[in-house]
C-alpha cells in the first residue's frame, strides 16, 4: 500500500462504496444519489431546496436533475415554504418515506458491518485523518491562491 497515494486510496474506496450502494439501490429501482437525497430530507418538516445541495455537497444542477426525477417517481413533492414566500420545501411522499427507510437500512448495515471489522481506535483515526484532509482543502492549504497567480 505504501506506493499508493492518499488520493488514490480515497478515490478507489469511494468508487467501491458508490458501486456497492448503486448495485443495492438498483434492486429497488433507485440510485445511490436518490437514496442519499431521501436521507437528507427532513421526514417530518421537509427541507428547503436551497439547503439540500450544500447539505449533500452537490451542485445545484445535479441536485435539480435528481429532484426532478424523484418528483416524477412520486418520491417527493414541492410545497411553498411558509417562512419564505419565494422558497420551496421538499417533502417526502408516503412512497418516498418507504424508499427512505430502505436507504436508511442499507446505510446502517454498511456501518454495522464495517464497525465489526474495524476497531474503534482505527475508526477514530480514520475520522481524524478525513477531518484534517477536509480542513486542508477548505483552508486552501494545499493549493493556495498566490501559488496559482505566480505560475
Amino acid at each position: 500500500m505504501k506506493d499508493k497515494t492518499i488520493d488514490y486510496v480515497l478515490r478507489t474506496t469511494w468508487l467501491a462504496v458508490q458501486k456497492m450502494y448503486n448495485e443495492e439501490a438498483s434492486k429497488f429501482e433507485s440510485t445511490m444519489a436518490t437514496g442519499f437525497a431521501l436521507l437528507n430530507i427532513d421526514k417530518d418538516n421537509g427541507t428547503p431546496s436551497t439547503s439540500l445541495g450544500p447539505k449533500m455537497g452537490m451542485e445545484a444542477t445535479s441536485l435539480s436533475r435528481i429532484l426532478k426525477s424523484m418528483e416524477e417517481r412520486g418520491l417527493i413533492e414541492r410545497k411553498p415554504n411558509p417562512d419564505d414566500g419565494r422558497g420551496v420545501l421538499i417533502h417526502l411522499t408516503p412512497f418516498g418515506r418507504e424508499k427512505r427507510e430502505y436507504s436508511r437500512e442499507r446505510v446502517l448495515r454498511f456501518n454495522e458491518t464495517v464497525r465489526k471489522e474495524v476497531s474503534e481506535e482505527q475508526l477514530e483515526h480514520f475520522y481524524e485523518v478525513a477531518e484534517v484532509i477536509n480542513e486542508l482543502i477548505s483552508n486552501k492549504k494545499i493549493y493556495n491562491q498566490k501559488e496559482r497567480i505566480n505560475k
